[in-house]
This record gives C-alpha cells, structure tokens and sequence, in this order.
C-alpha cells in the first residue's frame, strides 16, 4: 500500500485531494496547520498531523511523524490579491516563506528518502496564472512561478535517482475558500489603493461575468494530482480545471 503525504489538508483542494487517495486505498497522511479530525472521514489508513511549512522544527516533526512516503503533494498555500503599491513587504515575505521557501523546504526534508529508495514523487500544486499576466496578482504569481522554475529544474537534480517532480495548475476556484482568504488578508492590510479603484472595480466584474463551467473544482486538482502522482508519463505541466486547461492550451 502506498503513502501520501499532503499539505493544506484542513480546507479546499487539500481536503478533496486526500479524499481521492484514500477512495483509492492509499495510505493518506493529511498535514494542517491546527490539525482538526472533521475535515475529512475517518479511515484506518488516515492520519492527520500538524505541520507548519514556514517552521523548520515542525516541518522535521512531521516527516519523522509520517515515516517512509512514496508521494509529496505540496499543496499548502496562501493568496493575496492587491497591486503592488497596496502590498507591504512583509505580506510578500509571508507569502514567499509559505508558498515558495515552504515548499522548498518540505520537499528538502523529504528527498533524502526517496532518493535512497531510489522511488517516489514530488507534486507541487502552483496556480494558472502563472501562464497568463492577471491584475492585482503580481505578488502572489512571483511565489507560485519561482515554485514552477524550482519544480523543473529540480527535476533535473532528481533523474538519475529514480525520483520525479510534477507540476498541478489549477484555476479560478470558487466554491473553495482561497479567493475569500486573498480578500480578507487583503482588507486586514487596508485594503486597495485608491488610485487602483478601477482596475479593482473592472476585475471583479471579470469574475462575475465568468462562466462558471470555466472554472476550477476541487475534483478537477484532486484527479491532475493523482495523475501527477501515479502516471511517469504525465507532462511536467498538468493544468486542472476548465479555466486552467484554456489557457494552457492558448500557449
């Protein structure tokens, strides 16, 4: 039986993933920050740990926790949504260390494992936009494309020891809590700035003009994840969700 190793369990794409391992009797260890037992059923091949991927103790905690895994899925992450001009620097250190140097550091901690067994596979979950320019996102795109170039050229490092890296690229996710997260974060910080009003203004109206089949379900990341995972000859690139799988598709 295989072992899973998952971040952000405790909501959203997190949440759906894990449930799509263990329908598919694999072994799910689902990390979260608060760790909570209601998120997700209870199954004998279900553990839930705390993790937090910014703390380096916890971080070494967790694998020495989790034991020998056979996957990585680093889908951990935070959102912000503000031009730069309306992004204090310590956000953007905040969303680096979780989304970019979090990522980095759970997977250090865990390949020499799977280097040693010569087996196993990082998927590192980073967004669509980093395929296409979107407004009021320049911030949180530099945190998830620095994980994109980290995930191709470590794939490089990792060849001749059996082990592979995958990248999922969800879209626009509305029936999860990120966007809602992005905005609130966002207003804790004061908000946009003002001489930004319309860009703001023009944005959201883009979202609700959107149609809805052209979006991203959690179900669409979960499936990209478990291909990831389970198929060697999947892309490098796997786009998850409508929306994602357009623009990837528009080069």
């Amino acid at each position: 039986m295989k072992t899973v190793l998952i971040t952000g369990c405790s909501s959203g794409f997190g949440v759906e993933i894990a449930k799509y391992f263990l329908d598919r009797d694999w072994s799910v260890i689902a990390t979260m920050r608060t760790p909570r037992e209601d998120v997700l059923p209870a199954s004998e091949r279900l553990r839930i740990l705390a993790l937090d991927v910014t703390d380096t103790e916890s971080i070494r905690k967790a694998v020495d926790a989790a034991g020998p895994i056979d996957a990585l899925v680093n889908n951990a992450g935070i959102g912000w949504l503000n031009a730069l001009e309306g992004t204090p620097m310590d956000v953007a250190r905040m969303l680096f260390e979780t989304n970019t140097i979090g990522t980095m550091a759970l997977t250090q901690a865990v390949l020499p494992q799977f280097r040693q067994r010569r087996t196993g596979v990082v998927v590192n979950v980073t967004s669509s936009v980093t395929l296409k320019p979107l407004h009021l996102l320049s911030v949180y795109t530099a945190s998830k494309a620095a994980v994109n170039a980290f995930t191709e050229s470590l794939a490089l490092e990792l060849e001749s020891f059996g082990v592979r890296t995958r990248l999922v690229l969800p879209g626009r996710a509305p029936e999860t809590r990120f966007g809602e997260n992005a905005r609130s974060r966002m207003a804790d910080h004061g908000g946009f700035p003002e001489p930004y009003t319309e860009v703001v203004q023009g944005v959201f109206a883009g979202w609700e003009q959107q149609d809805s089949s052209e979006t991203t379900r959690a179900i669409d990341v979960a499936e990209a994840v478990w291909r990831a995972a389970n198929d060697p000859s999947s892309p490098m690139r796997i786009p998850a969700g409508a929306d994602a799988v357009k623009v990837a598709a528009a080069g």
